[in-house]
């Protein structure tokens, strides 16, 4: 038994993890574009694997305009409970970390730029720049501009709600520059004023800890580089170190694919146009099953996305109208009205001014104009139905010419449209003569005598 416990002992002193950091591998995940749902779940579960795989270190190489709040901070929440250093790497040169990319970058255990990269630009995108007031431009046309100080150098947010969020952001950034031990003032003048700083500048100012020309030389770095994490000292041996480059799996591009606010948006279509094509004919199967699909999809897609609400409710709106339309013909007052609700909700629907999150015009433009040609071929229908000849029912004997087939008891019959009817008419009739079906009395046809041809 004791020769058990100690081979036990014995094996897990020379574990991965207890025994030589070089033995550990390093992880690489990549980012590039705007940040989302879709690269928040893949960091999330990269970093995860990467802890499951013992790995000693995890790059985020990063190049990013922003991207979303929401998907922005469930990265940073990753990051800050990883129990393994994360490096942030702005790379290649020419690559930045903007906006949602700063923050991300201030929250990791290292922070490290390319040459001819750059930070900053941090202000929360719905209520930037151009919205805020001029300090510099009096209210007053004869009022002297107020001379310019420090405190000044921001313009202060117009409504209460911009001070909100820009105060909400700023303390954000302020306290993962804290807990880093990085320049927090920069960090808030990114927040307020929308300041930017190259790499080499950032290195200066305490904003990063390194400049790296690629990854290797990062790697290179990195070898002996010592942190402290959960009161835990660790030092990083990189240099002969496995480098996994960590790709993203299916569910990764699936839900990339799916939190595209343009293919969101076509799935809400084809759910709700294949739910009211199998309603309107019943047991057809196939469209109401691919409706549901793709409506479920797409609810899902838009409960991660930053929609407007007001925009979703204009669309829901367009729709009912042009069905009513299709359904109880308004000679295009539903139908036009509900193109117009419609095309206004499509353009309102994604609640953002980042461009990578907003439905592409074309798309809008597309299906609005294909809903328009549906109404008017829908109203063309209508039209030449009410002005076309009846073909069917009592109206249809109307005008008919025909000969009295026979006279039974004194009431004469006629055989029109292989049918036997018996005629009235105010005039004498004998079998043979000519008559015209001039309307109906129950089932008695009224006609004149008509002159044979």
């Amino acid at each position: 038994m004791w020769k058990c416990l100690a081979l036990i002992v014995l094996a897990l002193s020379f574990s991965p993890s207890q025994g030589d950091p070089s033995q550990q591998p390093i992880w690489l995940l990549s980012v590039q574009g705007a940040i989302g749902p879709a690269i928040a779940d893949y960091i999330d579960r990269g970093i995860g694997s990467a802890k499951d795989d013992q790995a000693q270190l995890v790059i985020i190489q990063m190049d990013t305009p922003g991207g979303l709040d929401k998907s922005m901070r469930h990265i940073i929440q990753a990051i800050l409970a990883s129990d393994i250093p994360i490096a942030t790497f702005v790379a290649p040169s020419g690559a930045r970390a903007a906006s949602a990319g700063t923050y991300i970058l201030y929250a990791s255990h290292i922070a490290a730029m390319a040459p001819g990269t750059n930070l900053g630009a941090a202000t929360p995108v719905q209520i930037g720049a151009p919205s805020l007031p001029n300090p510099a431009k009096p209210d007053k046309p004869n009022q002297p501009p107020p001379e310019k100080t420090d405190k000044d150098s921001a313009p202060e947010p117009a409504t209460t709600m911009e001070r909100k969020v820009i105060n909400d952001a700023a303390a954000y950034i302020q306290s993962l520059a804290e807990l880093r031990g990085r320049n927090v003032e920069w960090a808030i003048a990114a927040v307020r004023s929308a300041k930017s700083l190259s790499a080499q500048q950032a290195v200066n100012n305490n904003v990063i800890d390194l400049i790296a020309n690629d990854l290797d030389d990062l790697i290179s770095q990195l070898d002996g580089f010592t942190l402290t994490i959960n009161n835990r000292e660790i030092t990083l041996a990189t240099a002969d170190a496995e480098l996994v480059q960590h790709q993203p799996d299916w569910r990764n591009q699936f839900l990339a694919v799916i939190t595209d606010p343009s293919v969101a948006y076509i799935l809400l279509l084809v759910g709700i146009y294949g739910l009211i094509f199998e309603f309107s004919n019943p047991g057809t199967g196939l469209p109401g099953i691919l409706g549901g699909i793709s409506l479920l999809i797409a609810f899902y897609a838009l409960q991660v996305l930053p929609i407007s609400y007001t925009g979703l409710a204009l669309i829901l709106l367009g729709l009912g109208l042009m069905i009513a339309e299709a359904l109880s013909p308004s000679f295009g007052i539903f139908g036009f009205g509900g193109v117009a609700a419609f095309a206004i909700g499509s353009v309102m629907l994604m609640d953002t001014d980042l461009p990578a999150f907003q439905i592409a015009f074309p798309v809008i433009l597309g299906v609005t104009a294909a809903s328009a040609a549906l109404m008017i071929f829908l109203l063309g229908m209508v039209w030449r139905s009410r002005h076309a000849r009846v073909v069917t029912g009592l109206d249809t004997l109307i005008g008919t010419i025909t000969t009295v087939e026979s006279i039974y008891h004194d009431q004469p019959t006629v055989w029109v449209h292989g049918e036997r009817w018996s005629v009235h008419c105010n005039e004498s009739l004998s079998t043979g003569d000519y008559v015209r079906i001039t309307g109906t009395t129950g089932l008695i046809l009224n006609a004149e005598k008509e002159t044979p041809p």
